[in-house]
């Protein structure tokens, strides 16, 4: 999809209709275009865009007009942002506005109120961008009758100077730690994390008081809850887990402003402990991430299928699968055209795994919801998701008898993933898509003792740990238990029999 198109789609009914309003009142010329083609990508017609301009000119007119376009719809875009958002940031650029408006039309002592009103907004916000250029402001008109003293402002400007420094070290290293994990998840790097941490932190010149912020531990937790999601190990990320709880029982007050970071980190922390199977704590924290949430229906939106996500593998992997499933069903049914793509589609996968596990034909069906590229889910949810999917529908497949369509959906699988998967060394996830293929060829083999000594040493790897994982050998181990698939699970949340 091209940028102008991909623009098009982040507007609603209401949006197209108040953009062509938009254009309508810029277009000063009757022979204008630029309706016509909005309608003509809106309808995807190819045919039509082709007669827009005759042949000789098509070319160069037709570039000109997408390029006026995207301008105008980007223009329309930025106004209607800053028209709609209500938070306490854009109040605050807003009084900036108009008090550079007001200064610059000597109207001093109410100008002055809308900027003192401003700066304690963006102080209070910890917006210490905003708070740079309102100071500058100040201290440009300060010779002004009813300015403030210059010798304070000064002083006010030379601190947020050393916070803007702060926070630009503290952005530095979550970009460079960012790219790292890029660096591990697609060309298989090996890295400590804790190293890496240390390493960053040195080169960056970063306190550790500069870390105690609910920016900069959402932040590491983050980078933390990425990597163990790579390693597939999340015990390997237990010290940060442990440093954020003593952080947020430090936190007496709660300000507003710390919202969207303390419902990421509750979720992370809720993330953390379902895949370690402490499902207790895992629920306990979603209670507090709900609560949270219920104070600001922004967040509310933002999170909210996040959170029930979380709550919906809690439930089925404490023997609740009905539970689950009618969550998730619930969840999917009220989604909303604002709700993230990404968010859906985890929702809508892990629908289709407990259906597969429950052994429910449904599960069919499910998959075939899951409509988009392999290429946009391995951008949008990464490679291990797509991979994870991409397994899934092969086993989905063999488990209800289309054999072939599975052997088909195994080898373009090998095909497109084995380089990377040989790349990053995940030999283990062609170790078990051989041991699928094995079955898939003969199914009888799965009563054969070395191919079950095969499939129950995968238990007693610590990398093979994770509650998804577990799954996928789960459906191995039910060929021969004649289980479901979700019966062999539980009993490996609540002991280790099958590694014996």
């Amino acid at each position: 999809m091209d940028s102008l198109s991909e623009l098009i789609t982040l507007l609603n009914s209401a949006d197209k209709k108040l953009f062509r309003q938009f254009l309508q009142r810029k277009n000063k010329r009757s022979d204008v275009k630029n309706l016509q083609l909005l309608d003509l990508i809106e309808t995807d017609d190819i045919a039509g865009l082709k007669k827009l301009y005759k042949p000789e000119k098509n070319k160069d007119a037709y570039h000109a007009l997408r390029k006026r376009l995207q301008d105008n719809l980007l223009l329309f875009l930025s106004q209607k942002t800053f028209e709609s958002n209500h938070s306490d940031t854009y109040d605050a650029l807003r009084l900036l506005v108009v008090g550079r408006f007001l200064l610059e039309n000597d109207v001093a002592r109410v100008a002055f109120k809308c900027l003192d009103k401003a700066e304690r907004l963006a102080k209070y916000l910890e917006q210490f961008n905003l708070l740079n250029e309102l100071l500058l402001l100040k201290l440009q008109y300060a010779h002004l009758p009813g300015a403030e003293d210059l010798e304070t402002l000064t002083v006010r400007f030379m601190q947020n100077q050393l916070d803007m420094q702060r926070e630009a070290k503290l952005n530095m290293a979550y970009a460079f730690l960012r790219q790292q994990l890029q660096e591990i998840h697609l060309k298989g790097k090996i890295v400590n994390l804790t190293a890496l941490m240390l390493t960053t932190v040195r080169k960056y010149k970063i306190s550790m008081q500069d870390l105690m912020t609910y920016k900069s531990v959402y932040q590491i937790l983050f980078i933390a809850n990425e990597y163990a999601a790579i390693q597939q190990n999340y015990a390997l990320i237990e010290r940060y887990i442990t440093q954020t709880n003593r952080f947020i029982e430090g936190q007496a007050n709660n300000k507003p402003a710390y919202l969207f970071y303390h419902i990421s980190i509750l979720y992370f922390m809720a993330n953390f402990h379902l895949r370690q199977k402490e499902f207790a704590k895992s629920a306990s924290l979603l209670k507090e991430m709900m609560d949270l949430m219920m104070t600001d229906s922004r967040y509310y939106s933002l999170f909210y299928l996040r959170h029930q996500l979380l709550a919906g593998l809690g439930l089925f992997f404490t023997g609740l699968a009905d539970d689950a499933i009618k969550l998730l069903q619930a969840s999917l049914s009220g989604i909303k055209p604002a709700s993230k793509p990404e968010d859906v589609e985890d929702l809508r996968i892990c629908l289709a795994m407990f259906l597969a596990l429950s052994d429910d034909r449904r599960s069919l069906k499910q998959m075939t919801q899951l409509t988009r590229t392999d290429a946009w889910y391995e951008k949008k949810m990464g490679m291990l998701w797509t991979i994870r999917k991409n397994l899934m529908e092969i086993l989905v497949q063999a488990q209800f008898s289309n054999i072939e369509l599975a052997m088909s959906r195994l080898n373009s699988f090998r095909r497109r993933y084995k380089k990377y998967l040989l790349k990053t060394s995940e030999e283990r996830v062609l170790l078990f898509l051989r041991l699928v293929e094995k079955y898939l060829a003969k199914p009888d083999v799965a009563s054969e003792a070395a191919y079950r000594k095969t499939v129950l040493s995968l238990l007693g790897r610590a990398e093979n740990n994770d509650i998804f994982t577990l799954s996928f050998i789960a459906w191995m181990i039910a060929r021969w238990e004649k289980k479901t698939a979700y019966e062999v699970v539980l009993t490996m949340m609540q002991d280790n029999s099958f590694a014996q």
